[in-house]
């Protein structure tokens, strides 16, 4: 007779979601998913939809908890990741969203087309990947660009109804903004071209243009960020979750918001290199021998950690999973004033003495929570939480770091061992035990 075993029972594994985001099937090394989507646990659309009052209303204090726990549906995925990227308010109705979304799209079409005037093949279902210009402004006449330029010209001139065919000539150009920005487009074309190359998605010629699309016109929208490598990384699953390559690009956007100071440099500093400086403070903190150790390797200035803190992690989690821990931190992060601290920073500065009594609210996230308790009058802004994310890995591997790390080369290898093996739920929870741990041991330092 066959026991049962009861546990088995009521655990549910979950569903796979690896079928929603299809891989080429001659990419064979591609991680599988550790993610699953989990009755009673990862955000349904059935759950998500009962969040919204007749109105619109979102009460996204239903949701947090369910998304930290198990993730969201990759079936609404995209809608969610506006509300916690701050592209809307909760407190919106569904006809001021639509009045925005359509304001919204409008802003991105004259952005593009005022990057489709400069450089036609924005917008032509092509990209490039060849220089175009040289850094004193002069055109460069590769053969591949021209190619690529007239049948750009082309295709405009034959969906425009006058049919103007003269717009596009390869001349010197004197604007220096101009210039840093047609100095990155075949840069972008180079990322684009290796981004996500695994999945079916991208088999499609008109999706790798689009990528090049909203990076392209990004770069000219940000005149302080213009492009950096990594920003592909980023960008991609935008495209993948939402339809609407103007939705995609203000997603992408408010992202960028949260992260754009990582990719800024100047001639005196990296721009990550604030988020590694308070990278070296934690693990100080929660592992003094583990930092010692690495700061004896010559390794102090953690730039082994530049890659996981720019591209939050793409590279080490398999692309369903980097999904997953992307919701995850922001479900953690969320504050309910995300949308209004974009959109209108003056109005929530005069609502900061609020912060007591919404730190106990339901519709602050977790981590975010712990921040406000601890450190509300701290005058620093608090760490990301991928700060202790990082943290979290570095602990998880810090026997061996100590015991085989001989050299940088030793560290790099070791966390390049983790590539497409961690797990997204078991990292955050580190990550969430080892802040609580640091804010412990840095109020008692205080004191």
């Amino acid at each position: 007779m066959t026991t049962l075993d009861i546990s088995k029972m009521w655990r549910d594994p979950g569903a796979p979601a690896d079928s929603f985001y299809q891989v080429r099937p001659e990419c064979t090394d591609v991680p599988k998913s550790k993610f699953r989507i989990k009755n009673g646990k990862t955000l349904s659309a059935r759950k998500w939809r009962a969040a919204f009052s007749p109105e619109g209303y979102l009460d996204i204090g239903k949701t947090l908890g369910r998304i930290h726990r198990g993730g969201i549906h990759p079936s609404i995925r995209g809608e969610v990741w506006e509300f916690l990227l701050g592209c809307y308010d909760p407190k919106s109705t569904y006809a001021e969203r639509e009045d925005i979304r359509k304001l919204r799209r409008t802003q991105y079409a004259v952005l593009k087309e005022e990057c489709h005037t400069m450089f036609p093949t924005i917008g032509s279902g092509r990209f490039i990947t060849a220089p175009v210009i040289t850094e004193d402004g002069d055109p460069i006449l590769d053969p591949l660009v021209l190619q690529e330029a007239n049948a750009a010209k082309e295709a405009t001139s034959a969906g425009q109804a006058n049919g103007d065919s003269s717009g596009f000539e390869m001349v010197k150009e004197h604007d220096k903004r101009v210039i840093e920005w047609k100095l990155s487009l075949h840069q972008i074309g180079l990322d684009v071209a290796r981004t996500d190359r695994s999945l079916v998605f991208y088999e499609k010629q008109e999706n790798l243009s689009k990528l090049w699309d909203i990076l392209s016109v990004y770069a000219w929208f940000d005149k302080d960020v213009n492009y950096c490598q990594g920003m592909s990384d980023l960008c991609s699953p935008m495209i993948i979750l939402l339809d609407d390559e103007a939705d995609a690009f203000w997603c992408f956007e408010r992202l960028m918001r949260r992260l754009r100071g990582n990719f800024r440099y100047t001639e005196s500093s990296v721009g990550v290199e604030s988020q590694l400086n308070k990278l070296a403070s934690v693990t100080q903190v929660i592992d003094p021998k583990l930092h010692q150790h690495l700061d004896k390797l010559g390794g102090g200035d953690y730039l082994f950690a530049v890659r996981m803190l720019m591209v939050l992690f793409r590279r080490e989690f398999s692309f369903c999973d980097s999904l997953y821990l992307w919701e995850m931190m922001w479900a953690l992060e969320f504050d309910p004033d995300l949308f209004l601290l974009y959109e209108d920073p003056e109005l929530v500065a005069e609502k900061s003495e609020e912060s007591k009594s919404k730190s106990k609210s339901r519709h602050i996230g977790k981590y975010e929570r712990e921040n406000m308790k601890n450190g509300g009058k701290a005058s620093e802004a608090p760490l990301p939480i991928s700060v202790f994310l990082v943290a979290s890995v570095l602990k998880d591997k810090s026997d061996k770091l100590l015991t085989e790390a001989r050299g940088l080369d030793d560290v790099v290898k070791i966390l390049n061992d983790v590539n497409g093996n961690l797990d997204a739920k078991k990292a955050c929870t580190g990550a969430m035990k080892l802040h609580k741990k640091y804010l412990k041991k840095a109020a008692n330092t205080n004191r």
